[in-house]
């Protein structure tokens, strides 16, 4: 009882240095997005949900909902293929590569796109794609896709595992064909990890900002991470100055959300692996 009493102990440290790297500054959004000009207020809230603020919140949720969808249908297509092909090392090579684009981003990655597909890209120029495909709304969605696929592979991959062989032998004993075994027993036990990975495609679309301002997307596409920058760093008008915390603070409540589904559907979808 006592080492059960004082085993939290040697997690002091580390709790001590997340209270001050994140308790700190959530302290300081809370206080300065409720506060205008040292007064209390909700003006800045008002203000993050009117006009353009409003249509950088919404573009980004459309954004991250195409992302989600696309890249769900297609790492789920993927990972189904890998975990069912007979090729040697296929699986180990597709998961290794996988694990490395899923945390590839930022300005790399928007150098390799633009330089491999913007105006003056190398294989845009072979194919004589029209100038400036690549800046628009469908091409940020196809720079997204290459960290989203992956990442949904990584989160489906296991789940495929999940399905025993001897379910899908009992079915067709029983007599039931594919669709009857995939409608019944597939989806059902695959259905968790599936939204849960459309959850968590959903979160980094909406979240990533290096990659979607190394490309200058913020003319062509209004996201809300671009719209924050621009405060933060530009002129706004007087009174609201704390506009971009208040823009902070709504993103964090999109981003608790998400976790809030997700959560339950992880822990959901592990019962299989077990």
């Amino acid at each position: 009882m006592r080492r059960a009493s004082t085993g939290w102990l040697g997690a002091l440290p580390l709790l001590a240095v997340y209270a001050f790297v994140f308790g700190v500054p959530a302290l300081a959004l809370l206080a300065g997005a409720f506060t205008a000009q040292g007064e209390p207020t909700l003006a800045n809230f008002r203000h993050s949900l009117q006009g353009g603020n409003l249509g950088a919140l919404a573009g980004s949720v459309k954004l991250s909902a195409v992302v989600a969808g696309l890249g769900a249908v297609l790492g789920t297509v993927l990972a189904y293929a890998v975990v069912t092909s007979r090729a040697a090392g296929l699986r180990a090579a597709v998961l290794t590569a996988s694990g490395v684009l899923a945390n590839f981003g930022g300005v790399p990655l928007a150098f390799f796109w633009v330089a491999t597909l913007g105006n003056s890209g190398i294989v845009s120029g072979l194919l004589g794609l029209p100038s400036g495909s690549l800046f628009t709304f469908w091409g940020l969605v196809t720079v997204y896709l290459y960290f989203s696929v992956p990442m949904m592979v990584l989160v489906m991959a296991p789940a495929f595992d999940g399905l025993r062989p001897q379910w899908r032998e009992a079915a067709a004993s029983g007599g039931a064909t594919a669709w009857q075994y995939w409608r019944l027993v597939g989806l059902p036990v695959l259905t968790p990890a599936l939204l849960g990975g459309v959850v968590l495609l959903f979160g980094m679309a909406f979240s990533a900002y290096a990659t979607a301002a190394a490309m200058g997307a913020g003319t062509v596409v209004p996201l809300v991470t671009l719209k924050i920058a621009n405060m933060l760093t530009g002129d706004v008008l007087i009174g609201q100055e704390n506009v971009a915390l208040a823009l902070s603070l709504d993103m964090i409540v999109v981003a608790g959300l998400v976790m809030a589904v997700y959560l339950p559907l992880q822990r959901r979808s592990t019962r299989w692996l077990r």
